[in-house]
């Protein structure tokens, strides 16, 4: 049995990286082979550079950044294309649906059908599901504020308003991959918990 891709995606403060983690600890107590990504990985040389230019370190063109952002992904292509083979489950905190929110849904970088194109090209995996955390600009900067880091874009409510649009527009025409909307809102084990039910219902994970 091949194994799923499941994506969590959301404006800053939604709430991935939390869900990615109790999801691959579900998975494993299940006994489903699980692995968690994220991205970018900003321990890695692409992800350093994109960190960088989030602290404002670099002043980069649209294109090179979506070819930047694309780039994190596209070096993990074969050992994405095992561990689904294997039957594994991943779980990723962001991915190119992300790519596809800021850079050609806010930024411009490229249309979507070049990008899409572009996927189709390097191979990028499209998801089983992706899970789209809404919450509202006001609650990713207050939730964000608790933080000490804070990138170029992470405290601009008009840039989030911006965000928060290109993710329902990708949601609603589930682009790049079957996308499901969960109230962010909510409590931690609520959100978790539709998660789980969703997965379930979708032959994804094993119902009880």
């Amino acid at each position: 049995m091949s194994g799923k891709l499941v994506v969590l995606e959301g404006i800053d403060g939604a709430g991935g990286e939390v869900q990615s983690k109790k999801l691959v600890e579900y998975l494993k107590q299940k006994g489903i082979p699980a692995r968690r990504l994220t991205y970018p990985e900003y321990e890695k040389p692409v992800g350093r550079l994109i960190d960088e230019y989030l602290k404002g370190g670099y002043d980069f063109s649209p294109k090179f950044l979506f070819v930047l952002y694309a780039s994190d992904m596209i070096k993990d292509i074969d050992s994405i294309k095992a561990s689904l083979e294997k039957g594994e489950m991943l779980v990723c905190d962001r991915y190119f649906t992300t790519t596809l929110t800021y850079q050609v849904g806010v930024m411009k970088s490229i249309s979507l059908e070049n990008a899409l194109k572009f996927a189709e090209i390097f191979e990028i995996k499209k998801p089983d599901i992706v899970f789209y955390l809404r919450i509202s600009p006001e609650t990713s900067i207050e939730r964000k504020s608790k933080e000490k880091e804070v990138d170029v874009h992470e405290g601009s409510r008009v840039f989030l308003k911006s965000v928060t649009e290109a993710y329902e527009r990708l949601a609603k025409e589930n682009v790049f991959g079957n996308w499901f909307v969960i109230d962010g809102e909510k409590s931690i084990e609520e959100v978790f918990d539709e998660i789980i039910k969703t997965l379930k219902n979708k032959g994804i994970v094993p119902a009880d």
